[in-house]
Protein backbone atom coordinates (compact mmCIF):
# COMPACT_ATOMS: atom_id res chain seq x y z
CA UNK A 1 0.00 0.00 0.00
CA UNK A 2 1.51 3.21 -0.92
CA UNK A 3 1.61 6.49 1.28
CA UNK A 4 -0.97 8.23 -1.12
CA UNK A 5 -3.77 4.82 -1.08
CA UNK A 6 -3.02 4.90 3.23
CA UNK A 7 -3.91 8.51 3.62
CA UNK A 8 -7.43 7.69 1.97
CA UNK A 9 -7.82 4.24 3.44
CA UNK A 10 -6.69 5.07 7.41
CA UNK A 11 -10.01 7.60 7.75
CA UNK A 12 -12.31 5.22 5.44
CA UNK A 13 -11.54 2.39 7.87
CA UNK A 14 -11.31 4.53 11.35
CA UNK A 15 -14.93 6.16 10.62
CA UNK A 16 -16.12 2.43 9.65
CA UNK A 17 -14.54 0.79 12.47
CA UNK A 18 -15.52 3.19 14.85
CA UNK A 19 -19.56 2.64 13.34
CA UNK A 20 -19.14 -0.85 13.87
CA UNK A 21 -18.20 -0.24 17.52
CA UNK A 22 -20.81 2.14 18.27
CA UNK A 23 -23.72 -0.48 17.21
CA UNK A 24 -22.65 -2.22 20.28
CA UNK A 25 -23.44 0.59 22.53
CA UNK A 26 -26.24 1.52 20.89
CA UNK A 27 -27.46 -2.83 21.33
CA UNK A 28 -26.09 -1.43 24.97
CA UNK A 29 -28.55 0.78 25.72
CA UNK A 30 -31.66 -1.44 24.76
CA UNK A 31 -32.04 -0.46 21.07
CA UNK A 32 -31.84 -1.36 17.38
CA UNK A 33 -28.60 0.00 15.58
CA UNK A 34 -30.40 -0.17 12.23
CA UNK A 35 -33.64 1.68 13.21
CA UNK A 36 -31.28 4.18 15.12
CA UNK A 37 -29.20 4.56 12.03
CA UNK A 38 -32.49 4.59 9.61
CA UNK A 39 -33.46 7.38 12.19
CA UNK A 40 -30.66 9.44 12.00
CA UNK A 41 -30.21 9.54 8.11
CA UNK A 42 -34.12 10.20 7.73
CA UNK A 43 -33.58 13.20 9.93
CA UNK A 44 -30.70 14.22 8.22
CA UNK A 45 -30.03 14.11 4.77
CA UNK A 46 -33.51 12.99 4.14
CA UNK A 47 -35.22 15.75 4.76
CA UNK A 48 -35.22 19.86 3.86
CA UNK A 49 -34.56 21.08 7.18
CA UNK A 50 -32.21 18.15 8.75
CA UNK A 51 -29.80 18.71 5.50
CA UNK A 52 -29.90 22.62 6.71
CA UNK A 53 -29.43 21.97 9.77
CA UNK A 54 -26.19 19.64 8.62
CA UNK A 55 -25.12 22.95 6.49
CA UNK A 56 -25.33 24.82 9.04
CA UNK A 57 -23.02 22.56 11.44
CA UNK A 58 -20.93 21.49 8.46
CA UNK A 59 -20.12 25.66 7.78
CA UNK A 60 -18.43 26.50 11.20
CA UNK A 61 -16.71 22.52 11.48
CA UNK A 62 -14.46 23.52 7.79
CA UNK A 63 -13.25 26.53 9.13
CA UNK A 64 -12.46 25.27 12.77
CA UNK A 65 -10.75 22.31 11.05
CA UNK A 66 -9.01 24.83 8.42
CA UNK A 67 -7.89 26.60 11.94
CA UNK A 68 -6.41 23.79 13.06
CA UNK A 69 -4.79 22.10 9.51
CA UNK A 70 -2.83 25.43 8.83
CA UNK A 71 -0.46 25.40 11.50
CA UNK A 72 -0.61 21.91 11.73
CA UNK A 73 1.60 22.35 8.30
CA UNK A 74 4.34 23.52 10.56
CA UNK A 75 3.81 20.88 13.13
CA UNK A 76 2.06 23.91 14.76
CA UNK A 77 -1.00 22.50 17.04
CA UNK A 78 -3.27 25.22 17.51
CA UNK A 79 -5.78 24.03 20.03
CA UNK A 80 -7.16 27.70 20.49
CA UNK A 81 -9.89 27.24 17.66
CA UNK A 82 -12.67 27.94 20.17
CA UNK A 83 -11.16 31.23 21.90
CA UNK A 84 -10.17 32.55 18.53
CA UNK A 85 -14.23 31.86 17.34
CA UNK A 86 -15.68 33.63 20.41
CA UNK A 87 -13.67 36.65 19.86
CA UNK A 88 -14.20 36.96 16.46
CA UNK A 89 -17.87 36.08 17.09
CA UNK A 90 -18.28 39.33 20.22
CA UNK A 91 -15.75 41.44 17.48
CA UNK A 92 -18.83 40.50 14.46
CA UNK A 93 -21.55 41.14 16.66
CA UNK A 94 -20.52 44.38 18.53
CA UNK A 95 -19.23 45.90 14.90
CA UNK A 96 -22.68 44.53 13.28
CA UNK A 97 -24.63 46.62 16.36
CA UNK A 98 -22.67 50.10 15.79
CA UNK A 99 -22.37 50.36 12.07
CA UNK A 100 -25.17 52.88 10.74
CA UNK A 101 -28.11 52.00 9.10
CA UNK A 102 -27.49 53.87 6.08
CA UNK A 103 -24.08 51.32 5.29
CA UNK A 104 -24.84 49.38 1.82
CA UNK A 105 -24.88 45.51 2.74
CA UNK A 106 -21.91 44.71 0.86
CA UNK A 107 -19.84 46.44 2.85
CA UNK A 108 -21.84 46.33 6.24
CA UNK A 109 -21.14 42.42 5.91
CA UNK A 110 -17.46 43.16 4.79
CA UNK A 111 -16.77 45.06 7.70
CA UNK A 112 -18.07 42.57 9.87
CA UNK A 113 -16.36 39.33 8.43
CA UNK A 114 -13.27 41.81 8.53
CA UNK A 115 -13.47 42.50 12.20
CA UNK A 116 -13.85 38.65 12.90
CA UNK A 117 -11.27 37.48 11.43
CA UNK A 118 -8.66 40.47 12.93
CA UNK A 119 -10.15 39.64 16.38
CA UNK A 120 -9.45 35.90 15.42
CA UNK A 121 -6.23 36.39 14.03
CA UNK A 122 -5.16 38.31 16.53
CA UNK A 123 -5.89 36.27 19.15
CA UNK A 124 -4.02 33.24 17.10
CA UNK A 125 -1.17 35.44 16.31
CA UNK A 126 -0.91 36.01 20.16
CA UNK A 127 -0.16 32.21 20.83
CA UNK A 128 3.02 32.49 17.52
CA UNK A 129 4.40 35.60 19.26
CA UNK A 130 4.63 34.32 22.95
CA UNK A 131 6.18 30.55 20.77
CA UNK A 132 8.83 33.01 19.42
CA UNK A 133 9.30 35.54 21.95
CA UNK A 134 9.37 33.43 24.54
CA UNK A 135 9.33 29.68 23.46
CA UNK A 136 5.91 29.10 25.37
CA UNK A 137 4.99 26.26 24.11
CA UNK A 138 1.67 26.93 21.22
CA UNK A 139 -0.06 23.79 22.83
CA UNK A 140 -0.27 25.70 26.44
CA UNK A 141 -0.45 28.86 24.73
CA UNK A 142 -3.73 28.32 23.18
CA UNK A 143 -5.23 26.21 25.76
CA UNK A 144 -4.92 29.15 28.33
CA UNK A 145 -5.86 31.56 25.77
CA UNK A 146 -9.42 29.87 24.94
CA UNK A 147 -9.89 30.40 28.65
CA UNK A 148 -8.80 34.24 28.50
CA UNK A 149 -11.07 34.62 25.71
CA UNK A 150 -13.96 33.13 27.74
CA UNK A 151 -13.14 35.57 30.44
CA UNK A 152 -13.14 38.44 28.37
CA UNK A 153 -16.02 38.02 26.20
CA UNK A 154 -17.89 37.12 29.59
CA UNK A 155 -16.65 40.31 31.39
CA UNK A 156 -17.77 42.49 28.12
CA UNK A 157 -21.18 41.18 27.61
CA UNK A 158 -22.30 41.27 31.25
CA UNK A 159 -20.73 44.31 32.41
CA UNK A 160 -20.59 46.23 29.18
CA UNK A 161 -22.78 45.21 25.73
CA UNK A 162 -26.06 42.95 27.37
CA UNK A 163 -29.20 44.34 26.68
CA UNK A 164 -31.30 44.83 29.96
CA UNK A 165 -32.42 41.72 31.81
CA UNK A 166 -30.78 39.37 28.99
CA UNK A 167 -27.65 37.43 28.25
CA UNK A 168 -27.23 38.86 24.64
CA UNK A 169 -25.69 41.66 22.63
CA UNK A 170 -27.94 44.35 21.01
CA UNK A 171 -28.70 42.60 17.36
CA UNK A 172 -26.87 43.06 14.75
CA UNK A 173 -28.12 45.85 12.01
CA UNK A 174 -29.89 44.28 9.24
CA UNK A 175 -27.94 45.25 6.47
CA UNK A 176 -25.03 42.93 8.34
CA UNK A 177 -26.84 39.89 8.31
CA UNK A 178 -26.13 37.05 5.59
CA UNK A 179 -29.26 36.06 3.68
CA UNK A 180 -29.81 32.24 4.53
CA UNK A 181 -29.91 29.46 1.95
CA UNK A 182 -33.83 29.38 1.88
CA UNK A 183 -34.32 33.33 1.11
CA UNK A 184 -32.58 32.83 -2.11
CA UNK A 185 -33.17 29.24 -3.32
CA UNK A 186 -36.27 28.19 -1.20
CA UNK A 187 -33.92 25.11 0.10
CA UNK A 188 -33.50 23.87 3.80
CA UNK A 189 -36.90 25.45 4.80
CA UNK A 190 -37.16 27.25 8.27
CA UNK A 191 -33.11 25.74 8.79
CA UNK A 192 -30.03 28.10 9.60
CA UNK A 193 -28.11 27.21 6.77
CA UNK A 194 -27.20 30.42 5.03
CA UNK A 195 -24.37 31.72 2.55
CA UNK A 196 -21.74 32.12 4.49
CA UNK A 197 -21.69 27.79 3.10
CA UNK A 198 -19.75 29.76 0.57
CA UNK A 199 -16.93 31.57 2.24
CA UNK A 200 -16.41 27.98 4.46
CA UNK A 201 -15.74 26.36 0.92
CA UNK A 202 -13.85 29.49 -0.54
CA UNK A 203 -11.50 29.02 2.14
CA UNK A 204 -11.08 25.34 2.09
CA UNK A 205 -10.21 25.51 -1.55
CA UNK A 206 -8.24 28.81 -1.42
CA UNK A 207 -5.47 26.98 1.39
CA UNK A 208 -5.29 24.00 -0.70
CA UNK A 209 -4.47 25.69 -3.41
CA UNK A 210 -2.09 28.14 -1.40
CA UNK A 211 -0.30 24.86 0.47
CA UNK A 212 0.21 22.80 -2.22
CA UNK A 213 0.57 25.12 -5.72
CA UNK A 214 2.30 27.82 -4.81
CA UNK A 215 6.08 28.31 -3.60
CA UNK A 216 4.69 30.06 -0.09
CA UNK A 217 3.35 26.83 0.69
CA UNK A 218 5.96 24.90 -0.23
CA UNK A 219 8.23 26.81 2.00
CA UNK A 220 5.41 26.71 5.24
CA UNK A 221 5.48 22.33 4.51
CA UNK A 222 9.35 22.55 4.25
CA UNK A 223 9.60 24.56 7.65
CA UNK A 224 7.10 22.34 9.25
CA UNK A 225 9.44 19.12 8.07
CA UNK A 226 12.72 19.85 8.03
CA UNK A 227 13.05 23.01 9.76
CA UNK A 228 16.75 22.73 9.84
CA UNK A 229 17.09 22.16 6.23
CA UNK A 230 14.60 24.82 5.67
CA UNK A 231 16.95 27.45 7.60
CA UNK A 232 19.43 26.40 5.83
CA UNK A 233 18.03 27.12 2.40
CA UNK A 234 16.98 30.73 3.37
CA UNK A 235 13.16 29.96 4.70
CA UNK A 236 12.53 32.13 7.43
CA UNK A 237 10.37 29.48 9.91
CA UNK A 238 9.61 32.12 12.32
CA UNK A 239 7.98 34.15 9.86
CA UNK A 240 5.70 30.94 8.83
CA UNK A 241 4.91 30.45 12.04
CA UNK A 242 3.63 33.57 12.68
CA UNK A 243 1.98 33.83 9.44
CA UNK A 244 0.13 30.20 10.45
CA UNK A 245 -1.14 30.75 13.89
CA UNK A 246 -2.65 34.37 12.91
CA UNK A 247 -4.04 33.00 9.66
CA UNK A 248 -5.66 30.14 11.45
CA UNK A 249 -6.65 32.54 14.11
CA UNK A 250 -8.18 34.79 11.43
CA UNK A 251 -9.69 31.59 9.70
CA UNK A 252 -11.55 30.74 13.12
CA UNK A 253 -12.93 34.23 13.45
CA UNK A 254 -14.39 33.33 9.85
CA UNK A 255 -16.73 31.23 11.54
CA UNK A 256 -18.81 34.52 13.35
CA UNK A 257 -19.55 35.28 9.78
CA UNK A 258 -21.98 31.86 10.22
CA UNK A 259 -23.51 31.93 13.26
CA UNK A 260 -23.30 35.07 14.09
CA UNK A 261 -24.28 37.02 10.80
CA UNK A 262 -26.14 34.36 8.98
CA UNK A 263 -27.97 33.13 12.07
CA UNK A 264 -28.36 34.33 15.56
CA UNK A 265 -27.86 37.86 14.79
CA UNK A 266 -26.32 38.80 17.77
CA UNK A 267 -23.72 37.22 20.27
CA UNK A 268 -24.48 34.92 23.35
CA UNK A 269 -22.76 33.28 26.17
CA UNK A 270 -21.54 29.49 25.46
CA UNK A 271 -23.31 30.14 21.81
CA UNK A 272 -20.08 28.01 19.95
CA UNK A 273 -20.70 25.22 21.99
CA UNK A 274 -17.36 23.67 21.51
CA UNK A 275 -16.99 23.65 18.13
CA UNK A 276 -13.93 24.96 17.84
CA UNK A 277 -12.51 22.31 20.13
CA UNK A 278 -14.50 19.62 17.79
CA UNK A 279 -12.35 21.44 14.74
CA UNK A 280 -9.39 19.67 15.94
CA UNK A 281 -10.66 15.92 15.15
CA UNK A 282 -12.13 17.29 11.75
CA UNK A 283 -8.60 18.50 11.10
CA UNK A 284 -6.58 15.08 12.15
CA UNK A 285 -9.22 12.87 10.44
CA UNK A 286 -8.84 14.88 7.53
CA UNK A 287 -4.62 14.19 7.61
CA UNK A 288 -4.69 18.53 7.96
CA UNK A 289 -5.91 18.52 3.98
CA UNK A 290 -8.14 21.46 3.03
CA UNK A 291 -10.32 19.74 0.67
CA UNK A 292 -10.29 16.86 2.23
CA UNK A 293 -11.82 18.80 5.66
CA UNK A 294 -15.27 19.75 3.61
CA UNK A 295 -15.57 15.94 3.66
CA UNK A 296 -14.84 14.96 7.83
CA UNK A 297 -16.64 18.51 8.58
CA UNK A 298 -20.06 16.95 7.10
CA UNK A 299 -19.10 13.34 8.47
CA UNK A 300 -19.22 15.42 12.06
CA UNK A 301 -21.75 17.81 11.43
CA UNK A 302 -23.88 15.09 10.61
CA UNK A 303 -23.24 13.11 13.22
CA UNK A 304 -23.74 15.76 15.64
CA UNK A 305 -27.25 16.78 14.51
CA UNK A 306 -27.98 13.16 13.87
CA UNK A 307 -27.27 12.11 17.54
CA UNK A 308 -29.77 15.12 18.69
CA UNK A 309 -32.56 13.65 16.14
CA UNK A 310 -32.34 10.40 18.00
CA UNK A 311 -31.82 11.61 21.92
CA UNK A 312 -34.87 10.24 22.95
CA UNK A 313 -34.15 6.51 21.88
CA UNK A 314 -30.36 6.70 22.88
CA UNK A 315 -27.99 8.89 24.32
CA UNK A 316 -26.64 11.56 22.02
CA UNK A 317 -23.10 11.14 24.47
CA UNK A 318 -22.97 7.87 22.37
CA UNK A 319 -22.40 9.69 19.19
CA UNK A 320 -19.66 11.49 21.13
CA UNK A 321 -17.83 8.73 21.58
CA UNK A 322 -18.16 7.90 18.12
CA UNK A 323 -16.17 11.34 17.12
CA UNK A 324 -13.53 10.23 19.81
CA UNK A 325 -12.92 7.01 19.12
CA UNK A 326 -12.81 7.84 15.42
CA UNK A 327 -10.08 9.75 15.99
CA UNK A 328 -8.25 7.38 18.16
CA UNK A 329 -8.23 5.05 15.54
CA UNK A 330 -6.99 7.03 13.00
CA UNK A 331 -3.92 7.65 14.93
CA UNK A 332 -3.82 4.09 15.80
CA UNK A 333 -4.07 3.13 12.00
CA UNK A 334 -1.77 5.79 10.97
CA UNK A 335 1.17 4.06 13.48
CA UNK A 336 0.17 0.92 11.73
CA UNK A 337 0.62 1.84 8.46
CA UNK A 338 3.76 3.86 8.76
CA UNK A 339 5.02 0.64 10.82
CA UNK A 340 3.96 -1.12 7.62
CA UNK A 341 5.55 1.05 4.99
CA UNK A 342 8.85 1.48 6.92
CA UNK A 343 9.27 -2.35 6.52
Amino acid sequence: MTKKTGQLVTPALAILSALLISTLFIRLSGQDPTMIFSKMVRSTIGSSYGTGQVVFRLTTLILSGLAVAIPFKLRLFNIGAEGQLLMGAFAAAITGSLIPETLSPALAIALCILSAMAAGGCWGLLAGVLKMQFGVNEVIATIMLNFIAQGITGYLLTWHFALPSTVHTAPIRSASGIPSIESLTGWFANSPANLSLLFSIAAALLFQIILFRTRFGYEMRAAGLQPEAARHAGINAGMHTLIAMGTGGAVAGLGAANIILGYKHYYESGMTGGIGFTGIAVALLAGANPVWIICTALFFSSLEYGGLTVNAWVPKDIFMIIEAMTILLVISFSALEKQFLNR
